[in-house]
């Protein structure tokens, strides 16, 4: 059986993260993707570390992508470009605003040829308001939009050991949230027959992914009820065997509390002069937390203690590094990951599609890195092209060949 959006062509013009995340998950739900690189490459071509002949950050957002390498600051190169958008069912980029749009590949400039495209721009703060022409990377957007300060007070680092998050989160989201728009655009114009344009803005889509919005915007007093973020949240435990594991549920708040009581037996400990209220408790938060710890250590195994937990309807969570979950058994039996060719006789491992399809096999498509240029001259012929032309294209540095790029050493 086919994927579900099989038969759909995208082209991405995007680089590194947000877009290209975007076009990813289109290309594993069946899309055909064609990576449209300028001479230089993607910049993510260059991170470490490397495996064979790709980056491996690389190979995880754009394995299974065709390839085209050209100069858009060639004219011939544009009018490569728009042949190109003829075909598309979606394009994707996400330049700074107007980028595009000075080598005439906006979405006005392509759906004026191709009115049916779906074309999906993602940046900082969207096309248009007093913000959209700066700069936006991940760790920019998401101290803008409160997130690193949320961070910052869970964790209560101060002074120059402040860090901001290590992982992209604004990006990827905004990656996932451009796909669930396409597809809404898609089912549109499979009811219509027209095409949109689809602004993502990075800011917005880290604004809705957190939860707690409403929590530090209200104007209700709240009290004790109130939450100390990192305080009381989620504790962690020392399990039976050593390990560490994790509980989603608070031992201040007044609706989880109960919850421990009843999994250790220990209604008692509700009138505890120290632990009566969410107040005391926090007050006392070691003390409770150690009467957990040693009723814990009473159990002969993580295995026994969370049959118990499980019955006290509390969730238990292990600690483990990306290693180690890859190899558990869950991991295994799902498919978390797959193996991409490096180009050097090996491979690399990168996420599998977070889903299963009842009408599909589960046989993954051809998911091997591109060489930057790789597909050049095929996608060219594709589009009308002669060999002559191909040719004049390559000496007039609109295309750029895979074998210079190997000698400009930006990628193999």
């Amino acid at each position: 059986m086919p994927l579900p959006l099989e038969g759909l062509r995208v082209v991405d013009f995007s680089r590194v993260l947000a877009g290209p995340h975007c076009a990813k998950h289109l290309l594993d739900l069946g899309a055909e993707v064609i990576k449209v690189e300028p001479p230089r490459g993607d910049l993510s071509r260059l991170a470490f570390p490397r495996q064979g002949a790709v980056s491996g950050y690389y190979a995880q957002q754009n394995a299974g992508k065709r390839n085209l390498s050209i100069d858009l600051n060639v004219a011939a190169a544009r009018e490569v470009a728009l042949r190109l958008c003829d075909t598309a069912d979606v394009t994707v980029e996400n330049f700074r605003p107007g980028a595009l749009g000075s080598f005439g590949l906006d979405y006005a400039s392509v759906a004026e040829r191709n009115p049916a495209v779906v074309y999906v721009s993602v940046s900082g703060y969207g096309q248009r308001g007093p913000w959209s022409g700066r700069m936006a990377y991940a760790p920019t957007v998401q101290a803008e939009a409160g997130f690193t300060r949320n961070t910052l007070r869970q964790f209560g680092v101060e002074g120059l050991e402040r860090r901001t998050d290590s992982l992209s989160h604004a990006d990827v989201y905004s990656g996932l949230h451009a796909t669930i728009a396409v597809l809404a655009a898609l089912r549109h114009r499979a009811a219509t027959g027209e095409g949109q344009y689809v602004d993502v803005a990075m800011a917005a889509v880290i604004t809705s992914m957190n939860e707690r919005v409403h929590y530090d915007l209200s104007e209700i007093e709240l009290g004790d009820e109130r939450p100390v973020l990192g305080a009381t949240d989620c504790p962690f435990f020392t399990s039976p065997d050593g390990g560490e594991f994790v509980v989603p549920m608070s031992l201040v708040g007044s609706l989880s509390f109960p919850f421990y009581l009843n999994a250790m037996r220990r209604p008692d400990l509700a009138d505890d002069p120290r632990f009566r209220t969410p107040e005391l408790r926090r007050r006392h938060l070691a003390e409770l937390h150690a009467i957990v710890q040693t009723w814990i250590n009473t159990f002969e195994d993580m295995a026994s203690l969370d049959a118990q937990l499980d019955e006290a309807k509390i969730a238990t969570g292990q600690l483990r590094d990306v290693r180690e979950f890859a190899a558990s058994e869950w991991a295994t039996a799902w498919g978390v990951t797959r193996e991409v060719s490096d180009r050097a006789g090996g491979s690399i491992t990168i996420p599998a599609p977070p889903w299963h399809f009842s009408a599909h096999d589960g046989t993954l498509p051809p998911q091997v890195p591109a060489l930057q240029g790789e597909h050049n001259a095929e996608l060219l012929k594709e589009l009308g092209y002669a060999e002559e032309q191909i040719e004049a294209l390559a000496r007039d540095a609109a295309l750029v060949e895979p074998a210079r790029v190997a000698l400009a050493g930006g990628s193999e």
